[in-house]
């Protein structure tokens, strides 16, 4: 493994890794310098994520419930079956909306912020630099906010254009199998290979989305040139982003529904509160946030890398074949 100097000019090899390589990387990464990520958990990533949690479940009555209803009305009208699926899918759909709209600010300053500083923590742990204060990485990630704001702006016009799409399709779909009189049953199978296709979509958006990010940080571009390099960069290694994505989801919605049944239901039954466990679960979306964006930023370095030694193969031809044309010359 080869290093160099910090930021985006670091000369930093990394062997080709898969996803479960990357997440021992990031392990030994975290624990290279854990005072500047602990200081990224507490100070930037706890207080968003609470934004995100409780967000939801405050607004559950006011705010929630009648947006799923609204949802369940439309995919009736579409000819969905309002099967159980179906109603927890809109309610999902529904929190995870009233959630984002409500923890826009807090993720637009705070997570941001941490994004940044877990991006500059890293590269400074493979630049071999010495530990950065929670004062040096605080300047850093204001400095790059900005390009990564920009660029995250775009994600979400890309994610909302995605949803747009998908609620489109999805009624565009079981309306059309409705009105030709399909049963119940071919509809619901519509609607899961529409949800499927959306589901594939959307994890390519995202993980575009975040290497982009990582790139508007450690990089001198932002906005549509940190996308298009995120493209370029991850040709080849989609698969591996899409494994990261799939465990950080898995590991989110599991810490979510573990703060839906433990927290949104005050009591054991024996009349006990469950309140407590509020800041543990918080503290525990928290690091699962943290790990993903560090697994991004050693994604960037691995998919960089491979750039970089593919470029030096094509160096090493072309100089082959400069050399071969130089031989051919002075035969003649």
């Amino acid at each position: 493994m080869a290093r160099g100097g910090g930021g985006g000019g670091a000369v930093v090899r990394l062997p080709p890794m898969n996803a479960l390589e990357i997440l021992r990387e990031t392990v030994r990464v975290l624990r290279a310098d854990p005072h500047a990520f602990t200081s990224v958990l507490f100070f930037l990533l706890c207080p968003a994520s609470g934004c995100l949690l409780l967000s939801a479940a405050a607004l559950e009555g006011a705010a929630v419930l009648p947006l799923a209803r609204r949802l369940l009305a439309a995919a009736a009208a579409s000819g969905l079956p309002l099967t159980h699926f179906v109603r927890q899918l809109a309610h999902h759909l529904a929190a995870t909306l009233v959630a984002s709209v409500v923890s826009f600010p807090a993720t637009f300053t705070l997570l941001l912020a941490a994004r940044a500083a877990a991006a500059y923590a890293v590269a400074a742990v493979y630049a071999g630099k010495p530990l950065l204060a929670g004062a040096e990485l605080s300047l850093l990630a204001r400095r790059a906010w900005p390009r990564l704001a920009a660029t995250y702006a775009l994600a979400c016009a890309a994610v909302i254009a995605c949803l747009s799409s998908f609620l489109a399709l999805l009624v565009t779909a079981c309306s059309t199998l409705k009105f030709m009189l399909y049963p119940p049953d071919i509809v619901v199978c519509a609607g899961l290979l529409t949800v499927l296709a959306f589901s594939v979509a959307y994890a390519h958006t995202i993980i575009v989305c975040n290497l982009g990010g990582v790139i508007a940080v450690l990089e001198d571009i932002a906005g549509v040139s940190a996308l298009r390099r995120s493209v370029q960069l991850m040709r080849g290694q989609t698969h591996v982003g899409l494994l990261i994505f799939l465990g950080s989801t898995i590991g989110l919605a599991f810490v979510e529904g573990l703060f839906e049944h433990r927290v949104k239901t005050l009591s054991y039954g024996d009349g006990s509160s469950r309140l407590w466990e509020g800041p543990l679960l918080v503290l525990m979306y928290s690091f699962v946030m943290l790990i993903d964006s560090m697994m991004s930023v050693v994604f960037y370095f691995t998919c960089r890398s491979s750039s970089m030694e593919i470029l030096d193969d094509e160096g090493g031809k072309i100089e082959e074949l400069e050399m071969m044309v130089g031989s051919n010359s002075v035969i003649r």
